[in-house]
C-alpha cells in the first residue's frame, strides 16, 4: 500500500506501518538554517536521503515506532585557513525511537543508545533531517590542501613589509635611558 508522503508532515506510526521507504532529494537552499552556513551554494546543490520507519515489538506493550534516516550532501563551507569555498561531504545515519511524551524521552534519554524523539500527530521529517546536517557539519572546515596560500598579518602592520613599520620602542631599553640620566 503505497500513497504520497510529504516529508513535513508525516504520521510516523503510518509511516512505520506501511514499511516504505521514502528516498528523496532536496535542495539545500530549502533548508533555511544549513543554506546560511554554506559559502556560494548553487541552486541545484541537493541532499539525497533516505527515511525507513519500522515497528518494533515490545513484551506486553504496543509496538514501537522506530525511524532509520540516512543522508548524503555536499555542502560549500569556508575553509578557515585561506577563507575560500571548501566542499564538505557530509553524511548521516541515525536511529530514533519514538515515545509518547516529552517526560519520557527525558526519562530514557540517559538509558538509551538511539536517540528518542516525541510522537507528535504531523512529524516534520525534513526539520530533523535539517537538525543532523547541521550537527555533523565538521567545527573547522578546512582544505586538505588550500588551493591559494592564506594571506597572514598582524595588526595594522603589513608583517612581510618594511622591518621598521609600527615597531614600538622596547620598554626596558625606555627604562634602561631613565636610569642612565641619573
Amino acid at each position: 500500500m503505497s500513497r504520497p508522503l510529504q516529508a513535513n508532515r508525516l504520521n510516523m506510526k503510518a509511516f512505520a506501518q506501511d514499511g516504505v521507504a521514502l528516498t528523496e532529494s532536496t535542495l539545500l537552499q530549502k533548508m533555511e538554517r544549513l543554506a546560511q552556513e554554506t559559502q556560494g551554494l548553487q541552486p541545484d546543490s541537493t541532499v539525497k536521503w533516505e527515511a525507513t520507519g519500522e515497528l518494533r515489538p515490545r513484551a506486553g506493550a504496543d509496538d514501537e515506532v522506530w525511524l532509520h534516516l540516512t543522508a548524503e550532501a555536499t555542502v560549500p563551507l569556508t575553509c578557515q585557513r585561506c577563507m575560500a569555498a571548501v566542499e564538505t561531504p557530509v553524511e548521516v545515519d541515525q536511529w530514533y525511537r519514538f515515545v509518547a511524551t516529552e517526560e519520557i524521552a527525558m526519562a530514557e534519554d540517559d538509558q538509551s543508545e538511539e536517540d528518542l524523539l516525541v510522537m507528535e500527530p504531523q512529524f516534520d521529517l525534513l526539520a530533523v533531517l535539517e537538525d543532523e546536517l547541521l550537527m555533523a557539519l565538521p567545527l573547522v572546515p578546512m582544505h586538505e590542501q588550500c588551493p591559494v596560500a592564506p594571506k597572514l598579518q598582524a595588526g595594522e602592520a603589513d608583517v612581510a613589509g618594511d622591518p621598521d613599520s609600527g615597531k614600538k620602542p622596547n620598554p626596558f631599553a625606555v627604562l634602561a635611558q631613565l636610569k642612565t640620566k641619573k
